[in-house]
């Protein structure tokens, strides 16, 4: 779908569409909901709506951990609108009595009530619905629909388990899934799948339309990655790469890495066939959204990959990223002996020992870590790690209590070079700390700084080229106006690349700052490039209030932007219009603002608790985590004449050029 607001600023609004609440919706914001969305935004001057993943998660609440790229959810259907629900009017309305309720919804409840009412009206139509040629037509178009069905029929009956713990078709041969779709006396059970695809697409299309009637485009999100338990990775063996996860590397707020537990990319696979999995998901995305949000958009640079074995990342890579093979080792002096040394971990009896003080025996506990996991060297009291220790998982796995688990993880990762699986090395990301750095000569450690400032140096040519070629191919696919989460540790390339391809980077205003001065100063909205988009905060972040109120610094950014210094007053929605006005006063293109922000313009739409706004909080796993919902319906927003007015004022300080 075409961008069709041009170069000119817009303001937008972002939110999960399970946020959303409306007069007829059943516990969660449903397909239908974005066209009551719709005049809410026009009345408003609002002319962007952002909505996090639609994609099938399944049973994980999570919008980024996708069963399929390109299922749509059904958590979002509107069983009352389908037209094979007609006689099912109390059920559906039974339905919303059950779960339209204030606060967070009761994500697993509400889906496996959904799924077993869609079971029940899929049956009672099962004739007109075996008839439908459109339906039939509809399949034959959407290929990835037939191993979507195929994968959902296998998954509900094994209980919603990973395809990797199934008994059967766990590893599909050439043509198995195919002849599974064909199998008559599987039809039933495939069909249903394949039809409830086809209605959320159905309900989808019909509200992206009535956006884009208003003027309104729709901003979709496009994860980098997928679930390691999807469709696509269960049929698609060559796309993606099973020995190794994704992550990031350590950081003062991750000391060791984080595992984010997704496979990676085979981009030399994937060039082989042309792109043709992106091309594709583009544009099936393309059926909806006249822009989206590319998640990560450094992993198309590089990607911090860690083998499977591993449950932290510190020892991950940058794929692509170059290493040292043993030949250039050598050359530099260092024998197998010294190679072995700083490439693998050396555990010394009295170190573990120590590590276990405390612990009701000791000297027992030492012997059976010993046993289980090390081989001595010689007749030294000290060993290596057995072949059979893959990573922290293998330890995790051991009979052995939790001390004595933790020195061995701390000591798996205690090495200079990191072997790759292929006889090669790349450095470790911390490897200065690495207890064998400190044992080395000057001649050595030189030698090796200047191997690895010759391999970064590499690296930045061979990021830029990848990042290129990939988003290039992006871009090209379709209409759809692209824009990119550039955060965290951005590589020189990024910035120029993406501002070379038209792709809009992010600009979080809290995170945005001169970090290389003394006080990390803001950076000024008026100062951030033109090709951003520019979010006052973000599904991962507090909101806008939260961090005025509880977490102090939005006070300081506030009389920043007013250029006074100032007490700290008391949040209001007063304040909020001001922080909101002076952002949407920024020099990005686009600004999008959380509806979550929007709200607090107004008396009556925010909690007591602006901690009960939150939609995700990285690094947790709780029954809150996106199950946020506003708390009145849209029908309610649209009648509030004072929040209009609050809005559009907010709008009209977008720049006019």
């Amino acid at each position: 779908m075409k961008y069709e607001l041009g170069e000119r600023p817009v303001a937008g609004l972002a939110v999960p569409l399970a946020a959303l609440r409306s007069a007829s919706s059943a516990g969660v914001g449903e397909y239908p909901d974005l066209a009551v969305l719709a005049p809410v935004c026009e009345n408003a001057g609002i002319r962007l709506v952002q909505i996090l993943p639609v994609n099938d998660s399944g049973r994980q609440t999570s919008p980024y951990s996708a069963l399929s790229a390109f299922a749509l959810h059904p958590l979002h259907l509107s069983l009352a609108a389908l037209p094979e629900a007609r006689d099912f009017g109390k059920a559906t309305a039974a339905l919303r009595a059950r779960f339209e309720r204030d606060g967070r919804f009761p994500y697993d409840e509400l889906l496996l009530a959904k799924l077993e009412l869609l079971d029940r009206i899929y049956e009672a139509n099962l004739e007109a619905i075996a008839a439908d040629k459109v339906l039939d037509a509809w399949i034959a178009a959407n290929g990835w629909v037939r191993i979507y069905a195929v994968y959902m029929r296998l998954k509900r009956r094994n209980e919603w388990r990973s395809w990797k713990e199934w008994t059967e078709h766990r590893d599909p041969g050439p043509g198995e899934i195919e002849a599974l779709w064909n199998d008559p006396a599987l039809a039933v059970e495939h069909r249903k799948q394949a039809w409830i695809q086809y209605r959320c697409e159905e309900q989808f299309a019909a509200a992206a339309r009535a956006l884009a009637e208003r003027g309104i485009a729709l901003k979709g999100d496009l994860p980098i990655l997928l679930n390691e338990d999807s469709a696509d990775a269960w049929s698609d063996r060559e796309t993606f790469r099973d020995d190794l996860r994704a992550g990031a590397p350590p950081d003062s707020g991750a000391p060791l890495g984080q595992n984010w537990g997704f496979p990676i990319y085979d981009w030399d696979a994937l060039a082989r066939r042309g792109y043709s999995f992106w091309i594709d998901r583009l544009r099936s995305a393309d059926k909806f959204y006249a822009a989206y949000r590319i998640d990560h958009v450094l992993g198309f640079f590089r990607i911090w990959a860690l083998p499977a074995a591993d449950r932290e990342g510190a020892l991950g890579r940058f794929i692509p990223g170059g290493d040292v093979g043993l030949d250039e080792l050598r050359a530099l002096g260092f024998d197998d002996n010294r190679i072995r040394w700083i490439s693998e971990p050396h555990v010394r009896t009295a170190a573990l020992l120590g590590a276990l003080a405390g612990v009701p025996d000791p000297a027992g506990e030492a012997s059976r870590a010993i046993r289980l996991a090390l081989e001595r060297i010689g007749s030294e009291e000290l060993f290596l790690f057995k072949p059979s220790i893959r990573g922290e998982k293998d330890i995790d796995a051991l009979d052995l209590g939790a001390k004595a688990k933790d020195f061995l993880s701390a000591a798996w990762r205690d090495r200079v070079l990191v072997g790759n699986g292929t006889g090669r090395f790349v450095k470790a990301w911390r490897w200065r700390e690495a207890s064998a750095w400190g044992t080395l000569s000057d001649r050595e450690r030189a030698s090796l700084e200047e191997l690895f400032a010759s391999i970064s140096r590499r690296d930045d040519s061979a990021w830029e080229e990848q990042g290129r070629r990939l988003l290039g191919v992006l871009k090209g696919a379709t209409e759809m106006l692209p824009c990119a989460e550039d955060l965290g540790s951005v590589p020189p390339c990024v910035a120029p690349t993406l501002a070379g391809l038209g792709i809009l980077g992010l600009r979080i205003p809290r995170w945005t700052r001169f970090w290389h001065l003394e006080g990390q100063p803001f950076v000024p909205p008026s100062e951030y490039p033109r090709l951003t988009v520019v979010a006052p905060s973000v599904h991962d972040t507090s909101t806008l209030r939260e961090w005025y109120e509880r977490e102090g610094e939005g006070a300081r950014f506030l009389s920043f932007l007013e250029r006074k210094e100032s007490k700290a007053e008391p949040w209001s929605p007063a304040i909020q219009a001001r922080l909101m006005e002076a952002l949407s006063g920024a020099n990005s293109l686009l600004f999008v603002a959380q509806l979550q922000d929007w709200l607090g313009l107004a008396p009556g739409w925010t909690p007591a608790d602006c901690r009960d706004e939150r939609v995700n909080v990285p690094g947790t796993v709780t029954d809150s985590n996106w199950t946020w919902r506003m708390p009145r319906t849209l029908e309610e927003l649209a009648a509030d004449g004072a929040w209009a007015v609050a809005a559009r004022k907010v709008v009209a300080a977008r720049p006019s050029t």
